[in-house]
């Protein structure tokens, strides 16, 4: 079938892809918007699968402050080369992260990283809140793992929607930054600090 330029204006805006590469998809999909999607994202996640087992061991430390010093952020950011570490592309990125810390207030980097105590106690919590709701109790595990999911959306850094394009997780953010800086990329560990926090009244 005929692929338009419509077409493939349309999956370059909402994937980010080269025309090429997005005609390509289109045509694998048989002009399928959906499949072409998934396409482009398989081949994404497998150029930066490729660059996962490589060591990245430079980078930067990026330091961000918020709202007059009332919110800072420190974030690890790491790549293979230290001329990946001085770009500019590279440093831009860093800095989104340190933003996205700063607004979003994550408490872990990935989720294996959730300590399984929490994921029980939000499981109780979400079962018990079904209950009292009166859901039927044949479909409270779905329910419960349908809470979980939302809860490290939530806390989880890599799973949290990138503030400046909800459509994008801050994992398909640093899948495309593999694909364009052309290096493993690594969020090693953050901390971020809010005035007044962990402080009696």
């Amino acid at each position: 079938m005929a692929i338009t330029t419509e077409q493939i204006k349309e999956l370059r805006e909402a994937t980010g892809v080269g025309i090429l590469d997005c005609r390509k998809a289109l045509e694998h999909a048989e002009g399928d918007f959906d499949k072409a999607v998934d396409y482009l994202r398989q081949k994404g996640l497998a150029k930066a699968a490729k660059r996962a087992d490589r060591d990245a061991s430079e980078g930067v430390i990026e330091l961000y402050t918020h709202g007059g010093g009332r919110v800072g952020v420190m974030v690890e950011l790491n790549c293979e080369t230290d001329f990946v570490a001085r770009s500019e592309a590279f440093r831009n990125l860093a800095h989104e992260i340190a933003l996205q810390i700063a607004a979003s207030s994550p408490l872990y980097v990935r989720e294996e990283e959730i300590p399984q105590h929490e994921l029980d106690r939000e499981a109780d919590v979400a079962r018990a809140r079904a209950k009292e709701e009166g859901k039927p109790e044949n479909i409270l595990p779905r329910i419960v793992e349908g809470r979980l999911s939302k809860f490290k959306d939530e806390v989880v850094l890599l799973r949290q929607a990138y503030i400046r394009n909800e459509e994008l997780t801050i994992e398909k953010l640093l899948h495309q930054s593999v694909g364009s800086i052309g290096e493993n990329l690594i969020i090693r560990r953050f901390a971020r600090w809010e005035l007044g926090e962990g402080t009696k009244s």
